[in-house]
């Protein structure tokens, strides 16, 4: 119990999974929210990572995930940091009535489901007056892009969720982190149809994110170079930006995948 513990959503796969094994590796005992408990343990038996603490539970549940908090922090106490990975990248076209749904599912996993994250912790860290929250959002939160209405939009709810937590929480002592993902090799981006450039490897984005994290920076861009291309993407007048990428490759459609 000495070991400071995390308490990660979507530790069954992607970038929630290789924190996961970047935090393990670095000796913090291990809290792992997933649908999916039983691929998650079948992980844990692969890379050898006996007690971490598995909760089932679905991030747009807030019933569920005030469960898990309250098991997570009566069984393995109050984490020092909390990290809200859950996540999902689905392309929708809104002319399209079915896509609707799929819009919702979209916003409810990756924003929604950050302050479904958040809420079990918060208070009795703001008691303390000490942790850290941390929200994983995307470069896509910088501009919209073509058929990625739903993942651009939630993942700028994202970045401006986070910063309004910030101002809340800072005069008690709690930090809160947006970490800013480009690309990293994961199930969601396998099916891109387009360039990604300066792709990272999910074990590279994790030990970077660890040290973004435990500097005590509020707002990181992994890699680096992804935060200059997105700052020139932001510089860019409407005219040429939409001359750029309005015929940029789409995120394929639920229906599609």
């Amino acid at each position: 119990m000495t070991q400071p513990l995390v308490f990660i959503t979507g530790a069954s796969s992607g970038i929630g999974q290789a924190l996961a094994l970047h935090y393990h590796r670095a000796g913090w005992r291990l809290a792992l929210q997933a649908r999916r408990v039983e691929a998650l343990q079948d992980w844990l038996r692969t890379q050898g990572i006996a007690g971490a603490g598995l909760y089932r539970a679905d991030v747009v549940d807030a019933e569920a995930m005030a469960r898990a908090g309250a098991d997570c922090i009566a069984t393995q106490g109050l984490p020092d940091t909390v990290i809200a990975c859950a996540g999902v990248s689905i392309g929708v076209d809104t002319q399209l009535a079915e896509d609707i749904p799929v819009f919702k599912q979209v916003l409810d996993t990756n924003l929604y489901g950050t302050a479904t994250t958040f809420q079990p912790f918060l208070t009795p860290m703001l008691q303390r007056g000490s942790g850290r929250l941390v929200g994983v959002a995307s470069v896509a939160a910088m501009r919209g892009l073509a058929g990625h209405g739903a993942y651009c939009a939630s993942k700028a709810g994202v970045v401006s969720y986070c910063e309004s937590l910030r101002l809340e929480c800072k005069p008690q002592g709690v930090q809160v982190v947006t970490l800013v993902p480009g690309y990293v090799r994961t199930p969601l981006t396998a099916v891109n149809r387009y360039a990604m450039p300066f792709m990272m490897e999910s074990d590279a984005f994790a030990r970077r994110a660890f040290a973004a994290i435990e500097s005590g920076t509020h707002y990181r861009v992994i890699p680096w170079q992804m935060g200059i291309v997105a700052r020139l993407m932001r510089l860019l007048p409407n005219a040429l930006y939409d001359r750029l990428f309005s015929g940029r490759g789409r995120k394929p459609r639920a229906a599609r995948q």
